[in-house]
This record gives C-alpha cells, sequence and structure tokens, in this order.
C-alpha cells in the first residue's frame, strides 16, 4: 500500500480561522456558548453527508466479526480517546466479546489520561502495532480530524498489506484523496471555533459516527431484537430487572410469566424471548438461535413463530 506525501501536507481546514468566531474573546459569556452551539449544528448534516461511506465500513466490520476476525480502531489524542471509549461500552451494552473491538491509541494507555503528543508521528510504532495484531479478513478503522496523523497512517498501511480492509474517519478534504485506504469517510465539518482545536466539531463528528459506526454492526449482527438491547445477560439484581423489562416490552406478557422464561433460560435474555415468542422451550429456543447466529428474528422465522 503506497501513500504519496504530498497527499499528507496539505492544510486541514481545521486548523484555519473561522470567519464566523473571529470575535469570540470579546462575546459575553452566553454569546460564546451561542457561537459554539451554532457550529455544533452543522456537524450532523457534515456526518450524514458520509453515510454511504460508513455503511460501506459497517458491513464490513459485521462481516469480519461474523467470519471470526476482528475489528481495530486506531487513533491519536482524541481520537484514539473516541475510540477507546466506544469500544469499552460494546460489552456491557451488547454482551460483545472483549476481543471483537481492538483499540490502537498512539502512546497507549498513558496516552487515554494526558496528552503524548509525539506519540502520534510515530509512523513506524503504528504500523508494528498492526503488523502485530491485524490479520486479513480484519477491518480497520482509523481516525484522525487533519487525515495525515503518522501513526494511524502507518497502521492503515501495514493492515492494507497484511490483507485486511481499511477505512478511514477524517475531516480534512485534501489530506487523503491519493491514499490507498479501502473507504474514506470524510466528514467536512469546516474550521473549528477556535482554529486547530479538533476536539470541538471535529471531535463531535467522530463520536457520532463512531457510535453510528458500532451500534448500526451491532445491530447487523442480531445483537437487537428490534430497538431493544436483548443480547446482555442476568448475572445480577439491576441486570435482571433490566431483562425482565425488555422481555414485557418485547412479548406483552406479565412479570410472572417472563420471570418464569428467564429462569427457563438460564439468565440468557434472548433465549427467555425466543421462547416466550415461539412457543417452544429453551432449548429449542437455544438452538434456533444458535442455528442463526444469534438473530432472535431469524430465529422466530426458522421456528415459523411471527416476530411482533
Amino acid at each position: 500500500m503506497t501513500v504519496p506525501r504530498q497527499a499528507v501536507h496539505v492544510d486541514s481546514p481545521t486548523e484555519r480561522r473561522n470567519p464566523r468566531t473571529t470575535d469570540l474573546d470579546q462575546l459575553s459569556t452566553l454569546d460564546v456558548l451561542r457561537a459554539i452551539n451554532a457550529e455544533d449544528r452543522l456537524v450532523p448534516d457534515a456526518v450524514a453527508a458520509t453515510l454511504p461511506a460508513l455503511a460501506t465500513a459497517v458491513d464490513w466490520a459485521a462481516e469480519a466479526l461474523r467470519t471470526g476476525h476482528r475489528v481495530h480502531y486506531v487513533g491519536a489524542g482524541t481520537s484514539g480517546r473516541m475510540a477507546t471509549l466506544d469500544a469499552a461500552e460494546l460489552a456491557p451494552t451488547y454482551n460483545a466479546p472483549p476481543e471483537w473491538f481492538v483499540v490502537h491509541h498512539a502512546g497507549g494507555m498513558r496516552a487515554f489520561e494526558s496528552a503524548v503528543e509525539d506519540a502520534e508521528d510515530d509512523e513506524e510504532a503504528g504500523a508494528a502495532e498492526l503488523r502485530a495484531t491485524a490479520a486479513p479478513g480484519d477491518f480497520v478503522l482509523g481516525l484522525t480530524a487533519s487525515g495525515r496523523t503518522p501513526f494511524v497512517l502507518g497502521a492503515l498501511r501495514a493492515a492494507g498489506a497484511l490483507g485486511a480492509r481499511t477505512g478511514l474517519v477524517f475531516s480534512n478534504p485534501h489530506a487523503t484523496r491519493l491514499m490507498d485506504i479501502d473507504v474514506l469517510i470524510e466528514v467536512d465539518t469546516g474550521p473549528e471555533v477556535v482554529a486547530g482545536s479538533t476536539r470541538m466539531k471535529a471531535g463531535t463528528a467522530q463520536k457520532i459516527v463512531l457510535t453510528s459506526f458500532s451500534t448500526a454492526v451491532m445491530v447487523k449482527l442480531g445483537r437487537t431484537y428490534s430497538n431493544l438491547m436483548v443480547s446482555m445477560r442476568a448475572t445480577n439484581a439491576k441486570l435482571r430487572g433490566r431483562t425482565l423489562r425488555i422481555l414485557r416490552e418485547a412479548t406483552g406478557l406479565d412479570l410472572h410469566e417472563c420471570s418464569l422464561a428467564l429462569d427457563e433460560a438460564q439468565g440468557d435474555l434472548k433465549v427467555a424471548l425466543v421462547h416466550l415468542l415461539s412457543g417452544v422451550d429453551a432449548k429449542q429456543a437455544a438452538a434456533a438461535l444458535a442455528g442463526t447466529g444469534g438473530h432472535v428474528r431469524e430465529a422466530l422465522h426458522t421456528l415459523g413463530a411471527a416476530a411482533v
């Protein structure tokens, strides 16, 4: 994979002065906040323009996980912290196995708590991390507002050379036109309220993209039923209460019936749900789920039951 040097030295729009906020330091507190809010409102539309490319990334990531491979996030600074937070929330929300999402943050965990600014310039460190951990069939998603962070680009180059699919989330429309990355997710957020402060609009855009990406991947993998989280297991009283509420929402049955079903399913919410909606016992429900990769609707279809 080749990255032409001239493709990564273009000045990013995020570094330019924003003509709408040049009087920022003369405004009242309320007007400072209004100026920030006005710029923030531009971010969702910028993300919306990337959805076709983001959909490709989601499908590739879901395919990787479905076939026993992994998804990697690569970032530095704010981008790496955003990626770390997103990956950390997938296990408690969707019972995602910890090995599914791997985060590579320039500077390691020390950089999560405080800035390690020189780490992002180490292209070989990024490449070395992915050579050691990525494999053909994986999906690697890089995040860099400027589109030129050496640690991230080195990691993507190394992953591509191994045969992994690669994607990049960035906010510099000029930085990566010629780069050999499989899917470019170009979120043009423009100049920041404070020039160069990419933790602002660019960071907000990355948070939206990451949340949308990982949520959509979980949906594609059958970790939801309708818009309900159904992959959690009732391992304590709090989670049992939540699973019972979800069962009641999904089935319309009373607390007693749902509690009995959850007991029969040994705390497995999906098994209890398929059992209640199809009328088969928990063992048959578990077998149907196993045969459909854990998709509740598909399991119900194989059992001839109507989903609600």
